[in-house]
């Protein structure tokens, strides 16, 4: 789906940062919009900022996914464009608690693989359909401090990717948006300083990620990559992983402070 114009379309996490820059943006373009968000109150107020439809509740949970998509159905009659945008971003290693593992793979990869369930079957039956999945380029590389987000965020990326290369010649697009740094509270909510540093001089505008969304919806193209450079460190890491990791490593030392 190239156009937005008079199409049914679905934003989880869009109650603020990317999510609701994307649902204003798609609204903006003629698109009739649902906006999803855990806050209900942040959900309603971006969906009354265009005269979109609040949907409020869980992205991840079966439950929530079901309820989320029966409902979209009921306000759209048919979901043309679903943006599985909501995600969270949790820190530490190993070490990190139980609850930080478990939120982050329900959040960040099994709210994708959910609402896939439900919409895949539909949308081959009719010939077209499109997922957006908001990844991150720590899904083509790695997150500094953050092993649940890192972890989860490749496999975000990978059911992405899985998608594409079933459904392609059955008319559903797919696309993986991965921005570095952006402008929202998951920037902060990395709980990492360490992050936060590395992540910082780079950073952009919630804005700026729709406009790449947008282009990138315009040609088609997998990969979506708000900062430009994300490819060439995507391709050296594919060329030399252990020069690569090596350089990681030394990155991690310099943000860390450690010797």
């Amino acid at each position: 789906m190239q156009q937005v114009a008079g199409a049914g379309v679905v934003v989880t996490g869009g109650g603020s940062g990317i999510g609701a820059a994307l649902a204003r943006r798609f609204a903006a373009g003629g698109a009739r919009v649902v906006v999803n968000d855990i806050n209900a109150a942040a959900a309603q107020a971006v969906a009354a900022s265009f005269g979109g439809t609040a949907v409020p509740g869980d992205a991840a949970s079966e439950d929530g996914v079901a309820a989320l998509i029966a409902a979209a159905r009921d306000a759209l009659g048919e979901i043309d464009l679903y943006c599985a945008n909501a995600g969270i971003a949790r820190g530490g290693g190993p070490d990190a608690p139980e609850e930080f593992w478990a939120d982050s793979w329900e959040i960040n990869v099994m709210a994708h693989v959910r609402a896939a369930r439900h919409l895949t079957g539909p949308w081959v039956e009719r010939g077209s359909g499109h997922l957006i999945c908001t990844v991150s380029a720590a899904g083509l590389l790695s997150m500094i401090g953050s092993a649940p987000y890192s972890v989860t965020k490749h496999a975000a990326l990978a059911f992405a990717e899985w998608m594409r290369l079933t459904y392609a010649h059955q008319g559903i697009t797919v696309q993986a948006v991965c921005p570095q740094g952006v402008r929202t509270g998951m920037l902060p909510g990395t709980e990492d300083n360490e992050a936060e540093r590395l992540l910082s001089p780079g950073v952009i505008e919630p804005e700026a990620v729709a406009d790449a969304v947008v282009e990138g919806m315009a040609d088609g193209r997998f990969l979506i990559l708000p900062h430009p450079e994300v490819a060439g460190r995507y391709a050296r890491r594919a060329a030399d992983p252990d020069r690569w990791l090596s350089r990681m490593n030394d990155l991690y030392r310099q943000v860390s402070g450690q010797p």
